[in-house]
């Protein structure tokens, strides 16, 4: 791929970026959209047992930012401020303080994960992990944002 379109490649990707998560998107919600207005109470909320709840995916979401980032500067796991991965289980004791709290960490992970990619040599896109090149990580972000900007929209639905 010529090193153009490599360039090309990374403002494309930050473009999805940004339309799933805060930029007006044709679609429907992005996924700011979708938190917007969204209550400590209204997160917290959960549909079923063993069913995760608004809060749950904010963190979950954050968490896979910041995954790909570590993976696009070939960085190790650890600063995440949470322990464990994938799901963080939010049920008792939250408060609206720790809600803003989480919020922020998602705001912050996409920040960090916009600046990556904007300062990345565009050859690392081309670099395979787990079967995958880096660039469709990336761009999996922009749908992962998306796919639970739909569900905070059902969850939301169904709790009023």
């Amino acid at each position: 791929m010529a090193k153009r379109s490599l360039g090309t490649e990374i403002k494309t990707l930050l473009s999805s970026l940004e339309e799933g998560f805060d930029h007006a998107a044709w679609h429907g919600p992005n996924l700011l959209t979708a938190l917007r207005g969204v209550s400590a109470r209204q997160a917290a909320w959960r549909p079923g047992p063993d069913r995760h709840n608004i809060w749950e995916l904010v963190v979950h979401l954050a968490y896979w930012k910041y995954r790909v980032r570590k993976r696009l500067v070939n960085g190790r796991r650890g600063e995440f401020p949470e322990p464990g991965t994938n799901w963080f289980r939010r049920a008792r004791g939250l408060t609206l303080k720790l809600w803003r709290r989480d919020l922020a960490l998602l705001k912050q992970e996409n920040r960090r994960l916009r600046e990556t990619v904007a300062q990345l040599d565009p050859a690392r896109l081309r670099v395979v992990y787990k079967g995958r090149r880096l660039a469709e990580h990336v761009r999996g972000l922009a749908f992962h944002d998306i796919y639970h900007a739909v569900q905070i929209q059902l969850l939301k639905k169904l709790k009023s």
